[in-house]
């Protein structure tokens, strides 16, 4: 009995929501190109695919009661997953990166695993839904996708720990439901989407010399190569997040001494070793802004914990790409380069205003 009242409960909104959007979508001009009020400036309505995509974010929030960040983090870790982005047709129009595979969204009975039509795809188990009242449910529209995602969240209920139940569900993966989870703290901290700045991970008025050092000869603890470039730098100077992100470790590792790593909204790993300290307000599970200092130029390292001196101090920067199958090194010295000029060319900008 307990279970049909909590269905009922959480069905009713869902339905009585559907009934006033599809009301609402009837009316000519509403939805995403929605018409102004007479004499209101054009310049309110959104401009940017960060607007639009908030916007869409926060109307099928409204209607299934799933927070707005919950929907951005998923629909911004599935843009991360580049092999599933792949097996679908590039739409430049699209604001919503969510993607389904055909037996999910038709249903694995399905016959027509390419049916939008909502009857038969209820019938055969898919759980793709029309938002847009066309009598089409297409997985290729934003609003039906994200509406059938967040109406897949709310069948297992509203709270945290139930969407991280239900994300476990749909990607049986505990590091895709983590990246989501990470990616909508980030979200709700910071109340916005278009958090793409960066910066150094130097002040770029401080004293330092790098060079692409990627894949050198490593021999400390066996032969290996080097994953990432070397910025040399005097003990103390301040190493800085050079993103928005998450710091997902801290701590002391044998090969990088005193290292942080802090994980992106592109879903990179940004990882900083052989430090003097970290900065003390910093912890894990804590956002971080560009710039924000995290830690300090030091030689730890190549040891037990204390470790310190076998080589000379500098910042160890390296950066990992989740493709949400595996995690891989790249070289950081073109974006390093990349952040330097931008960060100069700021400061003078700056200067001469």
């Amino acid at each position: 009995m307990r279970s049909i009242f909590l269905f009922v409960n959480r069905l009713f909104p869902c339905l009585i929501g559907v009934t006033v959007l599809t009301s609402l979508w009837s009316i000519p001009g509403f939805g995403a190109s929605a018409a102004e009020a007479p004499g209101k400036p054009s310049s309110s309505l959104p401009k940017t695919p960060y607007e639009l995509r908030r916007s869409l974010y926060e109307e099928i929030g409204l209607l299934t009661q799933i927070p707005w960040h919950w929907l951005a983090a998923i629909d911004q870790y599935e843009r991360t997953i580049t092999p599933r982005q792949a097996q679908i047709p590039d739409n430049n129009n699209k604001l919503i990166g969510i993607r389904f595979k055909e037996p999910i969204w038709a249903g694995p009975l399905n016959p027509n695993p390419s049916d939008t039509n909502p009857a038969t795809i209820a019938l055969f188990g898919g759980i793709g839904k029309d938002a847009t009242a066309d009598a089409a449910a297409d997985p290729y529209n934003d609003r039906d996708a994200l509406y059938t995602m967040a109406a897949y969240l709310l069948h297992f209920g509203y709270s945290d720990d139930d969407i991280r139940i239900a994300l476990w569900r749909y990607y049986q993966n505990d590091s895709s439901v983590e990246r989501i989870r990470q990616f909508s703290k980030i979200y709700r901290t910071f109340d916005r989407i278009d958090l793409s700045d960066s910066a150094f991970p130097l002040p770029v008025k401080s004293t330092y010399t790098y060079r692409d050092t990627w894949g050198d000869r490593r021999g400390w603890g066996g032969l290996r190569t080097h994953e990432g470039t070397d910025l040399f730098a005097p003990y103390g100077v301040p190493v800085r997040s050079v993103c928005y992100g998450i710091v997902e470790t801290k701590g002391w590792n044998p090969y990088g001494g005193w290292r942080i790593g802090i994980r992106d909204l592109n879903n990179r790993y940004h990882y900083y070793a052989h430090l003097q300290g970290f900065e003390k307000n910093i912890n894990i599970g804590d956002t971080v802004t560009p710039g924000q200092t995290v830690g300090w130029v030091g030689s730890s390292g190549y040891g037990p914990p204390g470790t310190q001196g076998r080589f000379p101090p500098h910042l160890h920067y390296g950066i990992y790409k989740d493709t949400g199958t595996r995690e891989w090194a790249f070289n950081p010295f073109p974006l390093l380069k990349q952040w330097e000029r931008a960060e100069r060319t700021k400061q003078t900008k700056k200067g001469a205003s």
